[in-house]
């Protein structure tokens, strides 16, 4: 009876993690790849609710960031103690988002970007454990870029909403990236074996985001 209701738990597990995995690659496969996604439509936000709203909005609306703030966390399960990848990153990221504010110029960030989400889509579609100081280091550098971008709605912004815009932001990323690093750590619980094609597949489908995001980059 127990190892009855154990293997059921685990099947519904793996069952509602590969519809949730489906729906993220569906996500991002149906978004549009464009650098112009502001809530505000390039308003600064005037206020502390303003500046919320914005900063939890960018990284959603945005089919770059999202995708990588995913890629993050997913990669993160593949590695004992990966968790501390989203977490590099959305610091990072805030540490980008400093350096646009001082008007330090990072170059080609939008090409970086498209950059940063091939490769972990590269990472993800191989499949296997990488060193994880080095995997930490690449995401961080993204997060550079990826905040240096996130930037550039606020510069010139008051301190409250540009405060707001700074929490607002990076508590939408850490969620999504941890939810999607529980995801493939269920997916890889579940059944290591089948929870790898399934992270494989969505680095697949994370590569062809790059590549369309990269291309938009390129052919302007």
């Amino acid at each position: 009876m127990r190892k009855n209701l154990k293997t059921q738990v685990i099947q519904s597990i793996q069952r509602g993690s590969c519809i949730v995995g489906l729906g993220i690659v569906s996500l991002l496969l149906l978004s549009s790849p464009a650098f112009a996604h502001h809530p505000l439509d390039g308003r600064l936000p005037a206020n502390m609710f303003e500046g919320l709203f914005s900063g939890l909005a960018h990284p959603v609306i945005g089919i770059d960031h999202l995708a990588f703030v995913i890629a993050a966390g997913l990669v993160g399960a593949l590695m004992r103690r990966g968790i501390v990848i989203p977490i590099a990153f959305v610091l990072a990221s805030l540490g980008g988002t400093g350096l646009h504010l001082w008007l330090f110029n990072l170059p080609a960030p939008e090409f970086m970007i498209s950059v940063s989400i091939l490769l972990f889509g590269l990472v993800l579609a191989v499949g296997k454990s990488l060193n994880l100081p080095a995997v930490a280091a690449l995401g961080m550098m993204a997060g550079l870029f990826h905040g240096y971008a996130y930037g550039e709605a606020v510069v010139g912004a008051d301190m409250t909403p540009l405060v707001a815009y700074l929490v607002g932001f990076a508590t939408i990323q850490l969620s999504i990236s941890l939810g999607a690093w529980v995801l493939g750590e269920s997916l890889l619980k579940a059944n290591a074996m089948k929870g790898q094609l399934h992270l494989r597949f969505m680095g697949f489908a994370l590569c062809g985001v790059g590549a369309a995001v990269m291309s938009g980059v390129v052919l302007g």
